[in-house]
């Protein structure tokens, strides 16, 4: 029951960030951080791929409702949960039986890293695919998945050293 009212406590905090703040964000007109979806990387490696999609669409839809964007994010945040569990076997060498929650601490500098990215280039690249629905400008493209990756795991990589800072 304390690990429920955790989580909502990230949920809504990590919603409130994205919408109020990190949305008007837009650094030189490319790059949008998207912080939210730390919310999907940091659940717990024991979790089912059902209840960490549930969770990840409705994420995903209440940041649409507040950010005019029908579905985007629900369809990305849904897709990053049903790949999460192959990108942690990727990066591990643990096996998942053992249950941990993916951070610095319980998997290293490295392998945090290297998760955070493929995830955050997963995500990233699939909203901005929906977003752009065209590969007319295929060097623009790019660039705003690029630089949203680099903002994303800017975030993802200080809110993780918070998280450590605090327990």
């Amino acid at each position: 029951m304390i690990q429920l009212f955790s989580q909502l406590k990230w949920f809504i905090g990590l919603v409130l960030m994205q919408v109020l703040i990190l949305n008007q964000m837009h650094v030189n007109g490319y790059a949008t951080p998207f912080l939210y979806i730390f919310f999907i990387l940091k659940f717990h490696s024991r979790v089912s791929r059902n209840e960490l999609m549930l969770w990840a669409f409705a994420l995903g839809l209440i940041v649409d409702m507040f950010s005019n964007t029908p579905g985007m994010n629900a369809a990305s945040a849904t897709c990053l949960a049903f790949f999460r569990n192959t990108l942690l076997r990727m990066v591990t060498l643990r096996d998942m039986d053992e249950g941990f929650e993916p951070s610095v601490k319980t998997l290293g500098f490295s392998a945090f890293f290297r998760y955070s990215l493929l995830a955050c280039s997963l995500f990233c690249t699939l909203f901005l695919m929906v977003d752009t629905f065209s590969f007319f400008n295929l060097p623009v493209l790019v660039l705003k998945i690029v630089s949203s990756l680099a903002t994303t795991m800017l975030c993802v990589m200080c809110a993780d050293a918070m998280g450590r800072k605090k327990s």
